[in-house]
């Protein structure tokens, strides 16, 4: 009984966030609103970039190079470390847990 009360009385901590928690960064990055696939290459790094002119002619649209598979980029002729790297983070932006920044990141 005295538990009931209790818990009918206490108050409730208001939370903006509506996941629960804070943010850990004052900031957030800056995210390009349009991204292409020349945006999405530069995004990859690691001398992805360099298959720009190659996908932009073959596959054409961001949306297609999203749901592409990795035969077809072979037939293209992009090595297999950066089919990878191309494949991975493609998966990661269609579930939402990755974009490309506005700004290329400074070494």
């Amino acid at each position: 009984m005295a538990l009931m009360q209790f818990l009918n009385h206490t108050r409730t901590i208001p939370i903006s966030n509506p996941y629960g928690f804070s943010r850990f960064f004052s900031k957030s990055s800056p995210f390009i609103v349009k991204v292409g696939i020349p945006e999405f290459l530069n995004g990859v790094g690691h001398g992805v970039e360099t298959h720009v002119a190659k996908l932009e002619f073959e596959i054409g649209d961001f949306q297609k190079l999203l749901v592409t598979r990795t035969l077809k980029l072979k037939k293209i002729g992009i090595p297999c470390k950066h089919r990878k790297l191309i494949l991975k983070y493609a998966h990661k932006y269609r579930l939402g847990l990755w974009r490309p920044r506005a700004e290329p990141v400074k070494v």
